[in-house]
């Protein structure tokens, strides 16, 4: 195992469940200084003092990641605390199926607001203070499905293909101050927003074994941590292909993921 994260400040939100939760618990294993964020404090508490009384530096710290100003506080309590802060991972997000029957654009607003908008903010928070030392690591979980158009997935996709693209583009400025953008885009993992969905979820992992997979490439550096491996080849090559062929073969893969009740 790398020891790229001992003793690492690493500022990670979404940390009260599922990925995120699994990354808290694999990061404080790996020996990183770990301030964890959500807004359900009580399930932030219980998961900090876990995690402490198993010998890991962690400090729970509350907040909203669509409330910027919080954002800020919340940098400048880990930097009180442990001095600076090495690496943001923006986990903090969530999904919500949308069909345009039911159109609301607010509904479409508000998933872009906390996916992307949060990322922003907490970016925000750490950027100037790592441009100023050329040092520090910015690290936001993506998606598989911002990749190409799936059904359903209009907000959730366009949130997260929004992600990929600044991050993309992030990368480019930040190579100059040493600071290296690392993407994450999961496919299917079990966690409790996902035990939501109708339908058959094809590659599924688990959350340990996404967390031990993003911290593997986040410890290497890598642009992209995409997962799991055939499936991202599957989407990779979905990418590629003209409308015409992709979407009667979305539409297809998607018909056979659906319950037999729904069919």
């Amino acid at each position: 195992m790398s020891n790229y994260f001992v003793d690492k400040v690493v500022w990670l939100t979404g940390a009260s469940s599922g990925i995120g939760e699994a990354l808290a618990i694999e990061l404080a294993a790996r020996g990183a200084k770990l301030a964890i964020t959500a807004r359900r404090a009580e399930i932030l508490t219980r998961l900090s003092n876990d995690l402490s009384a198993k010998g890991g530096a962690v400090a729970a710290l509350p907040g909203d990641v669509e409330d910027r100003s919080q954002m800020h506080e919340v940098a400048q309590e880990i930097r009180a605390r442990f001095g600076k802060i090495d690496c943001l991972i923006s986990n903090a997000g969530t999904h919500r199926f949308t069909v345009p029957e039911k159109f609301d654009a607010e509904e479409y607003r508000a998933i872009m607001n906390l996916n992307f908008g949060g990322m922003l903010n907490c970016i925000e928070a750490v950027l100037p203070e790592m441009i100023e030392s050329k040092s520090g690591h910015i690290v936001a979980v993506a998606s598989l499905a911002g990749y190409r158009a799936l059904p359903r997935a209009a907000a959730y996709g366009a949130s997260k293909a929004a992600m990929i693209h600044f991050l993309d583009s992030l990368r480019f400025h930040m190579a100059e101050y040493n600071i290296p953008v690392t993407t994450v885009n999961p496919g299917f993992v079990k966690t409790p927003l996902t035990d939501k969905n109708d339908f058959s979820m094809p590659f599924l992992v688990s959350a340990a074994d996404a967390a031990k997979t993003i911290c593997n490439g986040v410890a290497k550096q890598k642009a992209e941590v995409a997962f799991p491996f055939l499936f991202t080849q599957i989407l990779r090559v979905g990418r590629l292909l003209p409308a015409s062929i992709y979407e009667p073969l979305a539409r297809m893969i998607w018909a056979r993921c659906q319950p037999k009740s729904a069919q």
